[in-house]
């Protein structure tokens, strides 16, 4: 099973949004972040970079 930790903007310790993300969906302008618990949370950008060999995402926040 491959879960990320997923950042805004950066990938540095305060820019962590969500960690244990499962499942990543791009819709409407959103990008919406599922976690193993089945929470959600959705933040209005696009998605910059996902490395999932190394567990990380980058969710670029728009302005």
């Amino acid at each position: 099973m491959c879960l990320s930790t997923v950042y805004k903007n950066t990938m540095e310790p305060a820019s962590i949004l969500m960690k244990n993300v499962m499942s990543i969906e791009c819709r409407d302008g959103q990008v919406i972040l599922t976690d193993l618990m089945e929470r959600q949370m959705a933040i209005e950008g696009q998605l910059e970079r996902a490395n999932l060999v190394d567990g990380y995402v980058i969710v670029k926040e728009a302005v």
